[in-house]
């Protein structure tokens, strides 16, 4: 049986009594073993590196981490090894640090002190062994060179039995163990005992038993402050350039990405020059080519730290890695890497998982895509620029992309035809799109520089469907536009004036309608030249749709009209129906709606079979065009098909026809007096143009609501319930007052980024809001809002002065309006109404023709407020002038004796003046202050 330890003496060695064991050298193998300590090397056992003062934005991490190292005797099971990884440069050392500092001050946690290894586990010319590592770890034990064991094992032995004893005589250590690479690294000096805890970092995520911990970058905030205490620490409180230029120490931020070792190297450059502002870094950080190289300080460097991390990769792993920068997207899925590397999936998966266990790239949204913190992605991109296989693998990467996605669009409106290949079915071949959306806005500039022409002008013609109908004008354009130069550089007129119509439809989509009529008139002229009767068709469609846009019908017309023919002499009977159905719309401009019924009708006996997106447009058309002819009862079946038909294919845009066929529903309902029905189709015509994130439509919905609430109690007042305040139109008063409070909302948004375009509309749902409000007792929402009015046509006007003038007349008398209704306000609404009045004057000398009828009904307006402002005064302007019977009463006088402000003294004079005359009387209102026929007192 091994005796009792006795205690450790000062200047005491290591003494060891073997009962029933044998010696082989150092190894010791016996069945009783007692350890005696030496005495402890105090300055070894606190020998943690110093913690940074900048040190933030960790507080969780460290917390769970203190957990796993409090002392705890009845520990079930313990987990006494914490394990943190994480990106080289994320702050894993200082995070251990800093938890083991305030790990040591615990009382009772650890008293026999802390061990510290950097294990240089990355740096090939600085790693340690586990034999090195124990060394020294021995060594900083108090246990003398001479008995240190010379082989690993017995190393490993003597140490975790030196730590067992320790935590014995209740002299708990920690062990932190710091930049470990490996699992054969860090196994020999993991503690065994069951008390002593490690902590240890990384940048794999280690298979040791531990308790993991993944550390992620610095938000924004943190980061900012990283900076702000960074340059605190170096220069002082005088330094306030962060909290003087948050904006540029943000984009600083970003541009590090919350990677602590770029903020700190950034940190510093700035503190060694305190005359440089942070925009100035900004900047230098903005160049992606260089931005690693700015990142860069002495002996610290984001790519340094990065080239360790690399060169442990295998070449396999390597590859994959470069190829993860490759991809222009933010993230690479495990299909694409399998076939880019002419690899089976479950191998590239393996390869994926092994870089983010070493915290290289990082999982996607979803299980199966992998993404690339930025400051690893430039690195990353470095290296793919000076391997010698990149261009055949950019190759195959655009290759894969523009297969996949010319059979995603054959997926997009051709989704009755009975064999589409490469994917299942229409939900996932779009699901592929949405999902790699970034990266295919992307692939075209990355062709074009690298190369790759055909493809630069070939992706963008695949994707324009997709652009199109999911409302992507800005990157349909910027592919449009590269897909026309690329097709140039091959010399492929064709090519160029395809991309060219592209390019007319998109800029249509964005309602640069006089670019899109060129860029159409040039494709036609180019295909006209070749000989192309189909390609022609096709650009003639395009112009039509854009003049038609920039309001030349009559040319529209005929434009559409020469490219039916033309297409149909093509080998797609679907594009010729499409035509078919855009001359029809063309045609229902003109008002010839039974001509368009039965151009509709016929492109639907294409499109019926084709196509059932296109299908619910064209029926959609149909409807329109039957409500011109007035076939209701047709116009209202149609709608009803053109609905279950775009609802039943689902997409955006297909919901999108049919959210409009409801509005069209709505408006023959609203026609034939059926106001509760027509509101059921606008609220729900509203509700799917909000699913599809369509504003405006949704804003011309819920306007349309609006009104047929407000409607329906004007009914109710004409059917004989005038001033009926029942529940019901206090419901349908209220409904409206939401619809177009939702409406507003909407605008504003829209008002943000166009406010010219989209700021008139605001002003006059502001006004429309101000009847039911009113209704509803409301009065100073009302007001609230009809200043509003007032306010954005003011801002609008201050630009553009001549531009606004009948809106501003039109948001005067509402507000006029409004006041009115409270007796207390009158004068106020009169003055308004004065201002509407002098408004519309000015607008009727100009052009008495459009505004004659504004300018009287402000006027006639104006009086009927005169009248009862009047009505208000007249009895104390009486008063005060029969209290002095024989005294011309000036204006301030009656002020002053009545209480009364000038606009109403000024309005009861007029009005009493008007009575007087009109009994024949000639003088004024004081001098027949006491006659028996005077105005009734």
């Amino acid at each position: 049986m091994a005796d009792d330890a006795k205690e450790a003496g000062a200047g005491r060695d290591t003494s060891n009594r073997i009962d029933d064991g044998v010696y082989f050298g150092w190894v010791i193998q016996g069945r009783n073993i007692s350890l005696q300590l030496p005495a402890p090397v105090t300055s070894a056992m606190y020998g943690l590196p110093p913690t940074s003062p900048t040190f933030i934005g960790r507080d969780t991490h460290v917390e769970e981490l203190l957990q796993g190292l409090a002392p705890c005797p009845r520990r079930q099971e313990p987990v006494l090894v914490a394990s943190v990884a994480g990106l080289a440069g994320v702050g894993k050392t200082e995070l251990v640090v800093q938890t083991a500092t305030l790990a040591l001050k615990k009382p009772g946690w650890f008293p026999g002190g802390a061990l510290f290894v950097d294990m240089f586990g990355y740096d090939t010319e600085r790693r340690l062994s586990p034999a090195q590592a124990l060394h020294g770890l021995l060594q900083a034990l108090g246990i003398p060179e001479k008995h240190i064991p010379a082989e690993l094992q017995d190393r490993s032995r003597l140490y975790r039995s030196v730590l067992a004893e320790f935590a014995r005589q209740k002299q708990r250590v920690l062990v932190v163990i710091d930049n470990v690479s490996s699992t054969e690294q860090v196994d020999p000096l993991l503690p065994a005992d069951g008390t002593t805890a490690a902590l240890l970092t990384s940048r794999h995520t280690l298979d040791v038993g531990a308790r993991l911990h993944d550390l992620d970058i610095l938000d924004e905030h943190a980061s900012v402050e990283l900076l702000r205490k960074a340059l605190f620490e170096a220069r002082g409180a005088a330094d306030t350039r962060v909290t003087d230029a948050l904006e540029d120490a943000s984009t600083i931020a970003r541009l590090c990405a919350g990677l602590p070792l770029g903020l700190r190297i950034s940190a510093a450059l700035l503190a060694e020059a305190p005359s440089r502002p942070l925009a100035s870094l900004a900047q230098a950080l903005s160049d992606v080519q260089h931005r690693l190289d700015a990142l860069t300080r002495e002996n610290r460097a984001v790519r340094a730290a990065l080239d360790l991390s690399y060169r442990q990769l295998s070449e396999s792993q390597a590859r994959m890695f470069r190829l993860v920068a490759l991809n222009p997207g933010p993230e690479l899925s495990t299909a694409t890497a399998a076939h880019v590397a002419a690899a089976d999936e479950w191998h590239t998966e393996q390869l994926f998982l092994e870089l983010h266990r070493a915290h290289l790239v990082e999982p996607g949204a979803v299980w199966g895509r992998w993404g690339l913190h930025d400051l690893v992605r430039v690195y990353a991109g470095e290296r793919a620029a000076v391997h010698p296989t990149t261009q055949d693998d950019v190759r195959r990467l655009l290759l894969y992309y523009l297969e996949r996605a010319t059979r995603a669009d054959e997926y997009i409106v051709y989704v009755s035809e009975p064999a589409p290949h490469g994917f299942p079915d229409r939900t996932q071949a779009i699901a592929w799109l949405d999902t790699e959306r970034d990266s295919l806005f992307a692939l075209g500039a990355l062709a074009k520089s690298t190369g790759h022409n055909d493809i630069a002008r070939d992706l963008p013609v695949a994707l324009e469907n997709y652009f199109s109908l999911h409302r992507y004008p800005e990157e349909w354009r910027a592919s449009a536009e590269l897909a026309v130069r690329a097709a140039n550089v091959l010399g492929d007129q064709r090519g160029a004036a395809r991309a060219g119509v592209s390019l007319s439809d998109a800029l249509r989509a964005l309602k640069a309608y006089g670019d899109a009529v060129a860029e159409a008139r040039k494709a036609a002229e180019i295909f006209r030249g070749l000989g192309d009767q189909p390609g022609e068709g096709m650009a003639l469609r395009a112009l039509a749709s854009a003049l038609s846009d920039a309001g030349h019908d009559e040319e529209a017309l005929r434009m559409s009209e020469q490219a039916v023919p033309l297409l149909q002499r093509g080998p797609s009977r679907h594009i010729a129906a499409v035509a078919l159905m855009d001359y029809g719309s063309h045609l229902i401009e003109h008002e010839k709606y039974n001509e368009a019924i039965d151009v509709l009708r016929k492109s639907l006996e294409v499109l019926s079979q084709t196509s059932r997106s296109v299908k619910s447009l064209a029926l959609l058309n149909l409807a329109a065009a039957q409500r011109g002819a007035g076939r209701r009862a047709e116009a209202i079946s149609s709608c009803q098909e053109c609905i279950a038909c775009a609802l039943e294919v689902g997409g955006p845009w297909e919901t999108d026809n049919a959210a409009r066929a409801l509005i069209l529903m709505g408006e023959l309902f609203s026609e034939d007096e059926q106001l509760h029905q027509a509101s059921l189709h606008f609220r729900q015509s509203a509700d799917l143009f909000t699913k599809t994130g369509n504003d405006s439509y949704a804003v011309k919905a819920l306007k349309a609501l609006g009104d047929t609430l407000i409607n329906l109690e004007e009914r109710g007042e004409e059917d004989g319930d005038l001033g009926s305040t029942s529940a019901a139109q206090e419901g349908h008063y209220e409904q409206a007052a939401d619809a177009i409070a939702e409406a507003i909302a909407l605008t504003r948004r829209a008002a943000e980024s166009t406010p010219d375009e989209a700021g008139p509309e605001l002003a006059n749902l502001l006004m429309r809001r101000c009847i039911p409000l009113v209704h509803l007792g409301r009065r100073d929402e009302a007001q609230t809002a009809a200043r509003d009015a007032l306010a954005t046509l003011n801002r609008l006007a201050e630009r553009d002065p001549h531009a606004h003038q009948t809106g501003l007349a039109l948001a005067w008398h509402q507000l006029a309006w409004v006041l009115s209704q409270d007796s207390a306000q009158l004068p106020a609404a009169v003055e308004a109404s004065t201002k509407a009045d002098e408004i519309a004057s000015a607008l009727a000398r100009n052009d008495p023709a459009e505004h004659g009828e504004v300018l009287q009904a402000s006027v006639e307006f104006t009086a009927t407020l005169l009248g009862e402002l009047a009505q208000q005064s007249v009895y104390e302007i009486a008063r005060a002038t029969m209290a002095h019977e024989e005294e011309k009463l000036s204006p301030s006088t009656l002020e002053h004796e009545t209480g009364l402000r000038p606009s109403q003294i000024a309005a009861g004079m007029a009005w009493l003046d008007t009575y007087y005359r009109s009994w024949g009387r000639s003088r004024r209102p004081g001098a027949a202050a006491g006659s028996d026929d005077g105005p009734p007192g």
